[in-house]
């Protein structure tokens, strides 16, 4: 497995995360066989949220390996916090902290090595999360921060009273899903593609070392479904399937080897519970698209050049 540096910090992480959400679909053994599974192939990095499964898919993770320090010390464990489905973003000192402890509790470790704030709250005190991100450093419970789905402007005025670097943005990026991409190709036009939805988080991101983590990166639209195999997308799928045959590997590897082509250097987040598909995301790293595959990729999902 391919590493990379998160960020600004210390951290060389696998280029692959493993992503937790759907982790509560598995029972205890099958759980198990997954995560050690997924660390012998060297992706050792979890991605978690207090919300995924309402905190059972971090109860089932940590139960199911009988976490204890010297599977800890294996593992870069990163989780999520601010969203109160259905009520608020709750990035308030007392919900942060609360969040963390419950993490904690649920995952049965003293510490995370990356918090991530999920999601903008748009009533953020930043100089409240300032005074939260150092009482949960100087206690040691949370190691290095992010955040998620947030944009340039966003991030800086967390950034004015945070003192830690914000090492992480999870943003959603598929080949479906690229308007982080594309609206930087279309500069200067009048054409849809051209609007700036998110203040070019990308170059934004690139130019302050702040490692991107795309979520969903098999999906098209908001959690409608894969476009792998889809009817819907069938120029895609033979582009895919035809590039995919020329090295050998799978559509999944493909699809992995697109994102990681880009030189912003991401770390795609996936979202499986099944070994051999993890494995065909890994092989994702050892597959390096030309320029003509990366835009004939691009295109065929019905993106358009200027």
């Amino acid at each position: 497995m391919k590493s990379l540096k998160l960020g600004k910090s210390d951290l060389n992480v696998p280029a692959i995360a493993v992503g937790c959400m759907r982790m509560n679909s598995l029972d205890l053994n099958q759980a198990n066989v997954f995560i050690n599974e997924a660390l012998e192939i060297g992706a050792n990095f979890f991605d978690h949220a207090d919300i995924y499964g309402g905190g059972e898919c971090e109860e089932i993770f940590s139960k199911a390996i009988d976490m204890d320090q010297g599977k800890r010390e294996k593992m870069i464990l990163q989780s999520k916090c601010g969203i109160r489905p259905g009520i608020a973003f709750d990035f308030s000192k007392e919900h942060i902290i609360n969040s963390v402890d419950g993490i904690l509790k649920r995952l049965q470790t003293d510490y995370l090595d990356i918090l991530l704030l999920h999601r903008p709250d748009a009533l953020v005190e930043p100089e409240e999360v300032a005074e939260t991100f150092d009482l949960l450093q100087s206690q040691g419970k949370v190691r290095h921060f992010g955040v998620s789905n947030q944009n340039p402007m966003q991030i800086m005025l967390l950034q004015k009273y945070v003192k830690q670097p914000i090492i992480a943005n999870q943003l959603q990026l598929s080949i479906t899903n690229t308007n982080m991409i594309t609206q930087g190709m279309h500069v200067n036009m009048l054409d849809d593609a051209a609007v700036n939805r998110d203040g070019s988080i990308l170059d934004f991101c690139r130019l302050n070392d702040i490692t991107i983590q795309p979520w969903s990166p098999f999906q098209f639209g908001f959690f409608e479904g894969v476009f792998l195999g889809n009817e819907d997308f069938p120029v895609l799928n033979k582009k895919i399937r035809e590039i995919a045959l020329k090295y050998g590997v799978s559509n999944t590897t493909i699809v992995i080897a697109w994102i990681l082509r880009h030189p912003a250097k991401m770390q795609p987040v996936t979202g499986t519970m099944k070994t051999s598909r993890l494995k065909d995301c890994v092989k994702g790293c050892d597959v390096s698209l030309t320029r003509e595959e990366w835009y004939e990729i691009y295109l065929s999902a019905g993106n358009i050049l200027p």
